[in-house]
């Protein structure tokens, strides 16, 4: 036997179990009990667990059975020698500390071993102190770099969440989110969850409320239905080195099988919004993530079937929600490795949720963007409907005013004609006279039904003045013509000094002044130009101006002089100007009316105070 230290030591030597992992184990290789029997002694007084073996067989036998922490291995085994089992345990087991035993003094052998990726060397006889030593440094430098690794594997797994975020945000600050953008994106936010560099669940489902929030129902899931399909399809992933933009894209095209175990349990996920007992309701009510152990919360058993359904008894439930409402979940377990889920877990998936929040809040902007486009536009056609439908009232207003002048012209001469037929019918006796007399009393009362009728339809000449505030009648008027004003490349400017002014007027008649002058002015520039409206206070008078310059095609005023209704610009009035002096005549307000060109009109409308 050959002593390691002398047995009066082994008291005094300080414990070694704090640098041991839980049911971590010290190995002895060596063919002598004794020594063995010693080194166990000692451990064991240290509360820490020892295996002994006596040959290469019996330790490799040991190796895959038992958590081995550290192995004192005597190099003159018999049979395979402690330095061929050292060159087979260096490559295979990384974490396993290795403190070579030999009874020679050898210097070289000693190099050689630690070259070969052994921690240390020992030669019996040795100190308790030496051993003692050699065992806590040997420990110490294990789990230093075991801890070193596992740091390692922290930060890269941070780096990725950080760059995975990242690119989580760029993508959704660059533009809005469609239903299919926001499917790719969530589909990838359930698979960063899921992912070896990411938070390592086993599998993630995500459930969102409709649009009523009656409804909580399951969309989708990640995750595999054991872990070796786990491994593959992230080792397929790292091997390809997918960012998210090709994650997004890959999704994008190819979408999330339906048919996988994650998806058919997302979609048995269905829950009212007023089973406020159930877990899922309760973390939207909340806000706040659940972690559900034993299917158990708070001493509250989760519904069995939930539980059953899911094939889990731990799992964690984070709330998606944005500032006016609740959106939906994110539920997350380890399904196959059966791994704990910690705090850390759970602050890193809410992390992932508020993601998945400000993606479902985008897609709801850009469905909510598209559907204001769309009420927009169909405000927009309505606007041109009603004013193709304004206009023709105003021209059906134009017709009822030219007809009260022709009624007016024609009734005085007619009803000459026709009381000279029907005297001269009672004075003559001649049969052939009185049958053409007649005729012509028939036909002048025929005439003036027809007269009385047109009069019937042109009487809308009572004002209905009331409180009107005149720059905004103005810029209504210039709004019903902004599509035909930038249809026909025509600017519009305003010099509106006095927009408060108010005055005492017939709004929808003015309305009509002013539409039928805009009219006239753009009907000057079908080639483009400009107009200038000017409001000002003058004295007591409230002045309209309204200039249009541009380049006019002569094709355009032989159009216009070939309209009865439209104005005839070439000769400077026509009858709606005539219907625009009658309007303004009742408002006792002056029109003067200016062409000096054809491609030039200035109108000067002057308003007195508040009275007419």
């Amino acid at each position: 036997m050959v002593d390691i230290f002398p047995n009066k030591e082994i008291d005094r030597l300080p414990v070694t179990k704090d640098l041991l992992y839980a049911n971590e184990v010290i190995a002895i290789v060596d063919d002598s009990p004794e020594v063995a029997l010693l080194l166990e002694t000692y451990l064991n007084r240290q509360n820490v667990e020892v295996v002994t073996a006596r040959n290469a067989e019996e330790f490799f036998q040991l190796l895959p059975q038992k958590n081995i922490a550290l192995v004192f291995l005597d190099i003159g085994l018999p049979g395979k020698s402690g330095i061929e089992i050292l060159t087979e345990l260096v490559p295979n087991h990384p974490d396993l500390g290795i403190i070579m035993v030999t009874g020679t003094t050898d210097v070289q052998t000693a190099i050689a071993c630690i070259r070969k990726g052994a921690d240390d060397y020992l030669t019996k006889p040795v100190s308790a102190a030496e051993f003692d030593h050699t065992l806590r440094n040997t420990l110490k430098k294990r789990r230093l770099a075991i801890e070193n690794r596992i740091y390692q594997q922290k930060l890269v797994s941070a780096n990725f969440r950080m760059e995975f975020l990242h690119n989580l945000n760029f993508k959704m600050n660059t533009a809005y989110l469609n239903a299919l953008e926001l499917d790719s994106v969530l589909q990838t936010i359930l698979a960063g969850i899921t992912s070896e560099e990411g938070l390592r669940f086993n599998r993630a489902f995500l459930a969102l409320f409709n649009d009523e929030g009656t409804t909580l129902s399951g969309k989708f899931g990640v995750g595999p239905s054991s872990r070796e399909e786990a491994q593959h399809l992230w080792r397929e992933i790292k091997e390809k080195n997918l960012d998210l933009p090709t994650m997004l894209d890959t999704i994008a095209e190819d979408g999330i099988n339906p048919d996988t175990h994650v998806n058919q349990l997302a979609r048995q996920i269905k829950v009212e919004a007023t089973q406020t007992d159930h877990i899922l309701i309760q973390c939207c009510q909340q806000k706040k993530a659940i972690n559900v152990k034993k299917c158990t919360f708070n001493d509250v058993s989760i519904p069995q079937d939930f539980c059953r359904m899911l094939d889990v008894n731990d799992f964690v439930v984070v709330p998606l929600f944005s500032p006016s409402r609740s959106l939906g979940i994110i539920l997350a377990d380890n399904y196959v490795t059966g791994t704990e889920i910690t705090a850390e877990d759970i602050t890193a998936l809410e992390i992932f949720a508020n993601e998945a929040s400000l993606a479902i809040e985008h897609s709801h902007l850009y469905r909510d963007m598209n559907n204001k486009i769309e009420e927009l536009e169909q405000i927009t056609e309505e606007l041109e409907e009603n004013k193709d439908m304004l206009i023709e009232a105003e021209r059906y207003s134009t017709i009822g005013f030219i007809s009260a002048q022709l009624v007016h012209a024609i009734r005085n001469p007619l009803t000459s004609i026709g009381g000279t037929a029907r005297l001269l019918l009672k004075k003559t006796t001649e049969e052939d006279t009185r049958k053409f007399l007649q005729i012509m009393a028939e036909e002048t009362s025929r005439i003036e039904d027809t007269l009385n009728n047109i009069f019937q339809f042109s009487d809308d000449i009572v004002l209905e003045p009331e409180p009107t505030h005149i720059a905004a009648l103005l810029r209504e008027s210039l709004a019903l013509f902004y599509t035909e004003l930038r249809k026909n490349n025509i600017q519009l400017e305003l010099d509106l000094e006095e927009d408060h002014i108010i005055l005492n007027l017939d709004a929808k008649k003015i309305r009509t002044v002013f539409n039928q002058l805009l009219r006239t002015i753009i009907a000057t520039l079908p080639s483009g130009g400009k107009i200038i409206a000017s409001l000002q206070r003058q004295d007591a008078l409230t002045i309209v101006r309204l200039t249009g310059a541009g380049r006019k095609s002569p094709a355009s005023a032989t159009n216009l002089a070939d309209d009865p209704i439209a104005t005839a610009q070439t000769y400077g009035s026509g009858l709606e100007l005539t219907v625009v002096e009658q309007i303004l005549d009742l408002h006792k307000a002056e029109f003067i009316f200016r062409q000096p060109s054809q491609d030039e009109i200035h109108i000067l409308l002057q308003f007195p105070g508040n009275s007419f």
